[in-house]
């Protein structure tokens, strides 16, 4: 499998996902409606999940910069970092983005923002300092790649619609908890268990589904990037470096760990993690990722 194909199928894969995101937010709806026979519960949680993740989409460049503690990156203090991202983003045929660094050694980077128009790269200082030009030209085409597959507003949507069935869930239970009135069901005492457990377990399911998704971006960012810069080399070099250096950043935060192109938590992703870590996990190991962009 070569790098386009690759890139075909992360896309495949992607959107089966979130095909079954929606299908698990259609059961709990549908369960919960059942349940009570009344669905003014789900539409309150509707409008409350889509209106704050709608701010949080609208305002995720704003958000995520100050998670961060991010400041703006300068031509004369980064000039690789400013010169490399204005190339890639000429040869990607997007508007250049705006760019922020991170005061931190550990070496890490994401895309943020709502679209083209409004994107923001941003770097921690540890990795404009170790990497050399080729490898920072692998993790900018890495980021750019996300600005260009709109993968911002792919994730806005599962943290849309994961809120979406935690914030359900999660009103089903206070309302059971306090006795709420729920239709005769005497003669299916097995739907109504069945039902109970569906929501209880709905969350857990929606978040792992919003993991997966992530994973398959991380490649197709990997994938996209090298076919960007023409040499894959480059990013696997600076992955490996990222790897490696395994201390966490100074303000890892679970919110935003998901946007950077390594674990911001600095765990060692070699591959040989336990199956319920690699569950859990918003990126993919590094190894598996290396040996992908250097697969012919």
């Amino acid at each position: 499998m070569n790098l386009y194909t690759e890139r075909s199928s992360n896309i495949r894969r992607t959107w089966a996902l979130v095909v079954g995101f929606l299908a698990v937010v259609i059961l709990v709806g549908y369960a919960i409606s059942w349940y009570y026979g009344n669905p003014a519960i789900l539409y309150l949680a509707i409008i409350i999940a889509v209106a704050t993740n709608f701010y949080a989409y609208w305002a995720s460049d704003k958000l995520v910069l100050s998670l961060n503690h991010a400041r703006p990156a300068t031509r004369e203090e980064f000039f690789d970092f400013y010169t490399v991202t204005e190339n890639l983003a000429i040869a990607a045929g997007l508007p250049k983005p705006k760019l922020y660094v991170i005061d931190d050694p550990a070496p890490n980077a994401f895309a943020t923002g709502r679209d083209e128009e409004h994107a923001v790269v941003c770097a921690t200082t540890g990795l404009l300092a170790m990497m050399t030009r080729l490898e920072l030209e692998g993790v900018i085409g890495h980021e750019l790649s996300h600005i260009k597959n709109r993968d911002m507003l792919l994730m806005t949507v599962a943290v849309v619609l994961a809120g979406f069935v935690a914030l359900v869930a999660n009103i089903f239970l206070r309302v059971s908890f306090w006795g709420g009135d729920r239709r005769d069901n005497n003669g299916n005492a097995i739907l109504m268990v069945l039902a109970v457990v569906g929501i209880v377990l709905a969350p857990l399911a929606a978040k792992l589904i919003e993991l997966a998704v992530s994973r398959r971006r991380e490649y197709l960012a990997d994938a996209s990037g090298a076919l960007l810069t023409r040499y894959p080399e480059g990013l696997a070099s600076a992955l490996q470096k990222i790897g490696g250096y395994g201390a966490p950043m100074r303000n890892a935060n679970l919110a935003t760990a998901h946007l950077f192109i390594g674990d911001p938590f600095g765990m060692k992703s070699g591959g040989s993690s336990g199956w319920i870590e690699r569950m859990f996990s918003t990126h993919p190991p590094i190894q598996k990722r290396i040996e992908a962009l250097l697969q012919k």
